[in-house]
């Protein structure tokens, strides 16, 4: 009997662990759409990870002269990204567009610009989408609802730059063109906003206290008078930065993996930034880790070991392939409503 129960205890502690892995929800962010699949931030490229299977979209917005949204990352646009095709209107003294900031440009200056023919060297294996626009976010929103994507969630990053502010919109134009997008669109429950720019992140909190609020982050930008972090001083919080965005109400830490930001764990020069300690240090104030942005399995495999909710990846087809080797539960596919 005794050795018939020691068999029992085995047998669940076994079950136990394969079904503690299998359960486990993990975050499986596509960065601007997967920009190692596809030209980044384009329909084309939110299209494509839908259908890999991931749980969330990581976007940025950035605001047009006249107020509009686009999602595209570059506060100035870049010609190797984004290429000229003819002027909004006749004789518009304002073009050529490509190499201007975003801020300076109108919607319709903007949206001539085609962001989908030009592969990003750094991604060989991008598939080209000829002819795509900067997208709304209504857009996406939409292409979204095409798929019946309704469990997916979107992760949008305002991208505020706080060091150079004359070079984006005002953060409460973010905020407030932001936030009307995202009430008419019906995924207002899937939504979280992250920024490195804590401040904009504090607005957000008293204009819309329901949505969760992550806090991007890498150790450059949390030295002493830091425009990055709000006016608040790590000094001031022990030198937690988990204490620091707890403090504004961020439901999540997205940090920087290590650097350099290309590294990779085995590289003999990377020094990792997120740690098991850090994530431990987060779980215990009930905050999240979702770092950025890692593409290689080996850095992946470290980070799910120190205990991460999620990851932000280019390759989220990579990020998958690791998650089902850990019998982690993966996403689900998405085919678009014809």
């Amino acid at each position: 009997m005794r050795a018939l129960a020691v068999a029992l205890v085995l047998t669940l502690l076994t079950s136990g662990v394969a079904n503690a892995g299998g359960g486990r929800k993990f975050d499986l962010q596509a960065h601007r759409g997967g920009i190692g699949l596809t030209v980044e931030s384009t329909l084309a490229a939110f299209g494509k990870a839908l259908e890999v299977g991931v749980t969330t979209l990581e976007l940025d917005v950035q605001i047009t002269k006249d107020g509009r949204e686009v999602v595209t990352h570059d506060r100035r646009t870049n010609p190797a990204k984004c290429v000229d095709t003819a002027p909004a209107v006749p004789g518009d003294p304002a073009f050529p567009y490509a190499g201007k900031y975003v801020k300076d440009l109108t919607f319709a200056q903007v949206r001539t610009l085609d962001c989908g023919s030009r592969r990003w060297a750094q991604y060989p294996e991008q598939e080209l989408s000829p002819g795509a626009r900067m997208p709304t976010l209504a857009e996406v929103f939409a292409l979204a609802r095409r798929y019946r994507a309704f469990d997916v969630k979107f992760n949008i990053e305002t991208k505020v730059e706080a060091a150079a502010p004359h070079e984006t919109a005002p953060r409460e134009q973010f905020v407030e063109v932001t936030a009307r997008e995202i009430r008419r669109s019906g995924f207002y429950r899937n939504v979280t906003v992250q920024s490195f720019d804590w401040g904009a992140l504090m607005l957000w909190r008293q204009a819309e206290p329901r949505i969760p609020l992550v806090a991007l982050t890498q150790p450059e930008f949390l030295r002493p008078g830091s425009p990055w972090t709000g006016g608040l001083e790590l000094a001031d919080f022990g030198g937690s930065v988990v204490e620091a965005v707890k403090s504004f109400g961020a439901s999540a830490l997205s940090p920087v993996h290590g650097n350099p930001q290309n590294g990779r764990v085995d590289d003999p020069d990377y020094v990792p930034f997120t740690t098991e300690a850090l994530v431990d240090e987060a779980h215990a104030h009930d905050l999240k880790v979702v770092p950025w942005t890692v593409n290689d399995p080996a850095t992946m495999h470290k980070l799910i070991d120190d205990g991460v909710d999620g990851l932000i990846t280019d390759y989220p087809d990579r990020l998958r392939t690791v998650l089902a080797d850990r019998g982690l539960k993966l996403p689900r596919k998405h085919t678009i409503r014809r």
